[in-house]
């Protein structure tokens, strides 16, 4: 009979603890990933599934084409048009599903895909690679095309036959930002409101606002936040109408992270409370 072997017996022992860790380890990055997938998954639906007419559009001035979605509300009578500002991930499902979202509430959305275009062979932000890739392009942009962009949407969705005419802008992140900026080139839009983003640093713009702006911030984005205190020093000089509420608990994007299934409380409570607000606001 063989002599038993207690080395051997650990080796087999510490084999197998070692498979089992990996395995571990595999199915969590599996979970993440289905996830991920799921998320994306609802907001396709989403979209899908909404009773709404959704259509894009080209939007075109000088040798410049962007594409926009555009969303129209069931209603009888005319609506309030909105402009969508994405967030800087580009224009994608979630934003897209926003302003599906804001249709079903009675406006006439428009969300320009402000990178469209800006790419070779990127027509849309669906065309990148990845959210990284989006937003690369994003923080290339030029800051007057923007507005020269922010401007065709707002002549196309002023003069839509189903507009009233009463163009509000509402942006997120990065389209918070530009929310703000755009209401120092566009005296005629009826209100801004900024998610989340940063206003203008010199007095100048400032004095350019004619539309009131309102902010909805996060309680835990000091890095947005501690711009808040100059900025309402700005307005209140210029005698400009700036309003904002803080959301204790809430992080950055909250609008986008609070509405998945699994969004922590506070995010989820800034989301439906802010929603509330843009809504009373709005109409």
């Amino acid at each position: 009979m063989k002599k038993f072997n207690p080395f051997l017996l650990l080796f087999l022992i510490a084999l197998v603890s070692t498979g089992c860790r990996n395995e571990k380890k595999s199915d969590e990055v599996s979970v993440s990933e289905n996830q991920k997938s799921e998320t994306t998954n609802m907001e396709s639906k989403g979209l899908s599934d909404s009773p709404r007419h959704h259509e894009w559009v080209t939007l075109s001035y000088d040798d410049r084409n962007l594409e926009a979605f555009v969303v129209y509300p069931e209603k009888k009578d005319k609506a309030k048009p909105v402009i969508l500002i994405h967030e800087n991930r580009g224009l994608n499902d979630w934003a897209r599903l926003f302003a599906d979202k804001l249709a079903g509430e009675g406006y006439l959305v428009i969300a320009p895909d402000l990178i469209s275009n800006t790419v070779e062979g990127k027509k849309k932000t669906t065309d990148f690679e990845d959210s990284d890739a989006a937003r690369e392009a994003i923080y290339n942009l030029d800051k007057n095309q923007v507005t020269a962009d922010l401007d065709a949407a707002f002549q196309y969705i002023k003069n839509d036959p189903a507009s009233t005419g009463e163009v509000a802008v509402v942006g997120f992140c990065w389209g918070g930002s530009q929310t703000f900026r755009y209401a120092t080139n566009n005296e005629k839009i009826s209100s801004a409101h900024v998610f989340y983003g940063t206003g203008p640093e010199e007095a100048s713009e400032i004095a350019e606002i004619n539309a009131p702006i309102y902010g909805y911030y996060g309680g835990n984005d000091n890095r947005v936040n501690s711009t808040i205190e100059k900025t309402e020093k700005l307005m209140k000089n210029a005698g400009k109408t700036y309003e904002y509420k803080i959301y204790e608990d809430a992080g950055h994007a909250f609008m986008r992270s609070g509405h998945q299934q699994d969004a922590e409380p506070g995010n989820k409570k800034a989301h439906d409370q802010a929603w509330k607000r843009l809504l009373e606001l709005l109409d």
